[in-house]
């Protein structure tokens, strides 16, 4: 009784705030941005609760007894079965790049409105429901790729059509995604030592949970993070001293360090180096997120932009196109994103422990991604 009690406070609280920003209470007052956080939180609070736990249970009928391809295929490179919360980290990481961060500010010439209704329904009804859906395809398929699972599926023909639109798809999406890291890194030591020691901080990290303390996912995540904190205020102190030209680097410089770093990276049994160090991200990205969430709750700014723009009809500064379809294409990363069938599809279902870890991972992940846009 205590539970249903709490979450029907959590639902009225939710549509209260959500009725708040869409301008139906009090439409015509200025909307503080408190109101935002607490609806966006409550909304994904009972959709993971509610309508992931139906999607697992009653469509895709998650089976916790059944061995994983993790399990059955174990290679110790790519199929290990991987602790749920460092799978998390992993895959959030993935899916998580810039994107979130980048269409939502993008798209909020539009109007706040628009983007933030999209986030919430494109993410909850789409985007979440997606990545599920195929991390538990490719799962049950022995943790095959997208593009094998067509091929198995519709043919070979059709397989072979689906792998060279993965192909577009991953060259356009990285050099994108890469354009930013590059420009972001160049000429900026600060910000390529703190990259660096992320490197051998997640190969100790890797060493130490599964040969020196397996299963201490407490300790190494104390060590990561402190050591994520150290890397971050001592790349203040590189600028200027005799670390500087070792990380001052031009953009070509960055530009095949990152190829390198990437062929190592996908060579490496994926416990030692790109499921630590991504997990290790994630906490960058999430704590940078809470606290921004927290400032939020603290200051409760009032947003002083319109719910909905001119704009909106075409002419704006950045987007010269209308809402309609602009906005859908500005806000995938956050809403609901193809790029993510192949995150879904790739490394993570090859380290899932248990498939009840599916939808906290692939239904999980994506509306906290949703959180952060």
């Amino acid at each position: 009784m205590l539970k249903k009690g709490i979450w029907i406070l959590i639902s009225i609280a939710g549509a209260i705030s959500l009725s708040v920003v869409a301008g139906i209470i009090n439409p015509s007052e200025k909307i503080n941005a408190l109101w935002l956080i607490v609806a966006a939180g409550c909304f994904y609070v009972i959709t993971y609760r509610f309508y992931g736990s139906f999607l697992a249970a009653k469509v895709l009928v998650i089976d916790r007894n059944r061995t994983t391809p993790a399990q059955r295929i174990f290679d110790g490179i790519d199929y290990h079965p991987t602790n749920r919360w460092i799978l998390f980290g992993h895959h959030f990481a993935a899916i998580a790049g810039a994107g979130p961060l980048i269409g939502p500010m993008l798209a909020a010439q539009f109007g706040y409105l628009p983007g933030f209704l999209w986030i919430l329904i494109g993410s909850a009804l789409g985007g979440a429901v997606h990545d599920m859906v195929i991390l538990f395809a490719s799962v049950r398929r022995n943790g095959k790729s997208l593009a094998q699972i067509a091929s198995d599926e519709i043919g070979p023909v059709g397989g072979i059509a689906a792998a060279f639109a993965i192909l577009f798809i991953i060259i356009v999406a990285l050099a994108g995604l890469g354009l930013a890291v590059v420009n972001a890194l160049s000429q900026s030591p600060w910000g390529t030592f703190t990259i660096t020691l992320t490197i051998p901080t997640a190969l100790f990290m890797g060493i130490y949970l599964y040969r020196i303390r397996p299963g201490k996912i407490a300790e190494v995540s104390i060590f990561g993070v402190l050591m994520l904190l150290i890397s971050v205020f001592a790349g203040h102190y590189v600028p200027g001293s005799l670390l500087d030209p070792f990380f001052n680097l031009p953009r070509n410089t960055l530009v095949l360090s990152i190829v390198i770093y990437g062929f190592i990276a996908s060579v490496l049994p994926v416990w030692l180096l790109l499921a630590p160090r991504d997990y290790l991200s994630t906490y960058m990205k999430i704590g940078t997120i809470f606290l921004l969430a927290v400032g939020v709750m603290v200051i409760a700014p009032d947003i002083q932009m319109p719910p909905v723009t001119r704009f909106a009809r075409g002419g704006g500064p950045i987007i010269p196109g209308t809402l309609f379809p602009f906005m859908f294409i500005t806000i995938a990363c956050g809403a609901v994103s193809g790029f993510h069938s192949l995150i879904s599809s790739g490394t993570t279902p090859k380290m899932i422990m248990n498939e009840k870890d599916i939808p906290f991972i692939g239904f999980g992940a994506m509306l906290v991604e949703g959180f952060v846009a």
